[in-house]
């Protein structure tokens, strides 16, 4: 299988793939509000002592689990051992579902780039508001009450699929040369963007807001779980990304070089988009005449309410600032998306010995009828509940079982053995300490904390149904994982 294997067409292109994969939406919207509202500079020291002990520790383990098995997850965790194989594809319906409603917010911000010609959605921030919530959502108010299709939503979902389509149906080498677009573009409207903020007045007040440290926060657990939270999910660790794309190396690629660059890139992204957002705010906040944190919200409201109406303040080429910015969103999410279907595809085709060119639109159809319930009046409510789950349990879950299976069955120092064998930078026992202990203990304490917290109040102000909902689809993965690994594969 490894001998004809795909193949990167350098190493730049494998690393430019990693990096679109770990740069996504989140980056402009997520890290910006978790560093404010979380002691702002101060936040930054929990932020880089997670990248250094967890982050950049199991971006190393999966790098190298795929390198050395040349496989997909589930077939390169069952050569780890053998009985791992349901983790890997626990790892891949995780990331399948991921994809299904990550592929919708996508769906917006096509839209929202298609009306930023015309700046259509109202002058006002309650027009904004009103533009995103009832016009082009068209909010049931329940996750009860699913409602009908929203036509614009349904079509942007098509075209998000048709992209992640064109994007991978010629394999990795035609991919590896998309990738030096799309994550090259992204950066350049950053810097536009960034520069244009820093000169709106008020820029300063914002950026105060964003970097000013309280010191004070580092007391609070719940902060360092916040970095070890955004670290985790920022670098598309657990998903199975980075196992597949390592494993269309060849074998005597460098490892830990790789991790560090692509983990550095994705957390200096982050850090760097903060200065154009608040930057930003600051001018918002002094053109309304409100504070910084009157016109900050987190999350979807930033990019689809909040910035708009930024920019409809622009006092030059609000039109144009504002496609910027969603073809920001549509270029640094794209990457994301097509790296969220790669390893659905890569694993169906190791594990069955199927032909990719067949698999990668099964699996596009069958991700846009998925989708679709995503699209309906109700379907904002039901992508925020399943992302709640999927990532703060799913990826958890994963990540937490890749340690264990990696530390102490396969054994931290003997993967660390071959790590070294065909990396430039060796890495010591310090590796093996947090593979082993700080790692699987800050993702397991992150679990069960998050899991009383469900159990006493709920998800959000939600039905307490919904919650159950989330738990359900979880074992219903568990489940069909085991199933998966039980069938006979078409591969040795």
């Amino acid at each position: 299988m490894a001998e004809d294997r795909e193949r990167w067409g350098s190493r730049s292109s494998f690393i430019f793939a990693a990096v679109g994969a770990a740069i996504g939406l989140g980056n402009v919207w997520r890290f910006p509000y978790i560093t404010y509202q979380n002691g702002g500079g101060a936040f930054l020291i929990p932020y880089f002592i997670a990248l250094i002990t967890a982050g950049i520790p199991l971006m190393i383990l999966e790098y190298a689990v795929g390198l050395k098995t040349q496989g997909a997850p589930p077939v390169a965790l069952k050569k780890i051992w053998k009985k791992a194989e349901w983790i890997g594809w626990f790892a891949i319906l995780i990331v399948f579902v991921l994809a299904t409603y990550y592929a919708t917010i996508m769906s917006w911000a096509v839209n929202y780039f298609y009306h930023s010609f015309t700046l259509a959605w109202g002058r006002t921030g309650p027009e904004i508001n009103n533009f995103f919530n009832n016009i082009l959502l068209g909010k049931s108010g329940s996750p009860g009450i699913l409602g009908g299709i929203q036509w614009p939503v349904l079509a942007g979902l098509a075209i998000t699929w048709i992209l992640i389509y064109l994007a991978l149906f010629k394999g990795v080498k035609t991919l590896g040369k998309i990738v030096y677009f799309t994550v090259g573009i992204p950066w350049l409207i950053l810097i536009i963007m960034v520069i244009r903020g820093l000169t709106l007045p008020g820029a300063i007040d914002g950026l105060n807001f964003y970097l000013t440290p309280d010191f004070s926060v580092l007391l609070n657990p719940r902060v360092w779980l916040a970095a070890y939270g955004q670290i985790f999910f920022t670098l598309s660790l657990a998903m199975g990304t980075l196992i597949v794309y390592a494993s269309y190396l060849p074998k005597d690629s460098d490892i830990t070089a790789n991790a560090f660059i692509t983990s550095l890139a994705n957390c200096g992204t982050s850090f760097f988009a903060g200065f154009a957002v608040f930057s930003t705010l600051g001018y918002l906040a002094q053109s309304m005449g409100v504070t910084v944190p009157e016109v900050t919200t987190s999350g979807l409201g930033l990019a689809f309410v909040t910035y708009p109406t930024a920019i409809n303040l622009l006092p030059v080429a609000s039109q144009l600032f504002g496609a910027l910015f969603f073809l920001l969103l549509l270029t640094l999410g794209i990457d994301s998306a097509f790296s969220q279907v790669e390893p659905v595809v890569g694993s169906i085709a190791d594990k069955w010995g199927f032909n990719k060119k067949w698999v990668l639109p099964s699996v596009c159809i069958f991700g846009f009828i998925v989708g679709i319930p995503f699209t309906t009046r109700g379907g904002f409510y039901w992508v925020d509940i399943v992302d709640h789950f999927i990532a703060t349990y799913g990826l958890t879950l994963v990540g937490f079982l890749e340690c264990i299976v990696i530390g102490y069955v396969f054994g931290a120092s003997e993967i660390r053995g071959y790590i070294n064998s065909v990396s430039d930078v060796r890495i010591g026992p310090w590796w093996d300490v947090f593979i082993k202990f700080i790692t699987p203990i800050v993702l397991g304490v992150s679990f069960v904390m998050q899991l009383i917290k469900l159990i006493q109040r709920g998800y959000g102000a939600y039905p307490i149904w919904t919650a159950f909902t989330g738990i359900g689809l979880l074992i219903v993965l568990l489940i069909l994982s085991f199933v998966f690994s039980k069938r006979k594969g078409g591969n040795p």
